[in-house]
């Protein structure tokens, strides 16, 4: 009997039920089946946000211009840290996507543009990522430009709250990542590295001409 007869696709339905229910398949297979389709779907919005998201696009070209080409190869579907949305290795010059942490489209799309920002970064500046000052600088533009920490409803109310609320968003989240690197001795220390950087990065927005 072929492949494309009425029984096997029924074959394929009736595991692919049994993979999605864990009825009849060990515990194993179906985290495994579960594993791969949420890698799968990270990996298709991954290449559909570099075909068609301006702000990934609009990455992607500046990286480029600086040297630093981005292909699809290079950012990695994988599951990690339930902490942590993606993160950069510099040495790689790769970018991981944690699958299956991702509340909507949206957050992927921040994620991928805060991971390019810091490559952005290690291509033009050579960041030193032991360097807890670097990081901080590195963590500051990527939180305040990848969109981590827009609200629309902030902007209802006006440009001077919203900019407060960004600000205040920023420094912690780059409070956190930078308390996360281990040169990095306690949280004290990293709230004062982020506090003694935080205007001169927080203004610096580049490539973007602002923040958008």
């Amino acid at each position: 009997m072929s492949s494309s007869s009425p029984a096997s696709s029924f074959e394929r339905w009736r595991r692919k039920a049994m993979l999605i229910t864990g009825l009849g398949v060990t515990e194993d297979e179906r985290l495994e089946y579960l594993m791969e389709q949420s890698r799968l779907s990270c990996e298709e919005k991954k290449l559909r946000f570099m075909e068609r998201s301006p702000s990934v696009v609009f990455m992607l070209q500046h990286l480029r211009a600086a040297g630093c080409e981005l292909p699809p190869s290079n950012i990695i579907c994988a599951p990690c840290d339930k902490r942590s949305a993606g993160g950069f290795n510099p040495e790689q010059g790769a970018i991981v996507l944690c699958q299956g942490v991702f509340f909507g489209d949206a957050h992927m799309e921040n994620t991928m543009v805060h991971e390019m920002i810091h490559m952005f970064d290690q291509c033009r500046f050579k960041v030193d990522w032991m360097n807890l000052r670097h990081h901080a600088c590195s963590e500051i533009r990527a939180n305040s430009l990848s969109g981590d920490c827009r609200f629309s409803r902030e902007l209802r109310i006006g440009s001077l709250a919203f900019t407060k609320h960004h600000q205040d968003c920023v420094r912690r989240r780059a409070i956190t990542s930078v308390s996360r690197n281990v040169m990095c001795p306690d949280q004290a220390t990293a709230e004062k590295v982020v506090n003694e950087v935080f205007e001169s990065c927080f203004k610096d927005t580049r490539p973007f001409d602002e923040i958008y």
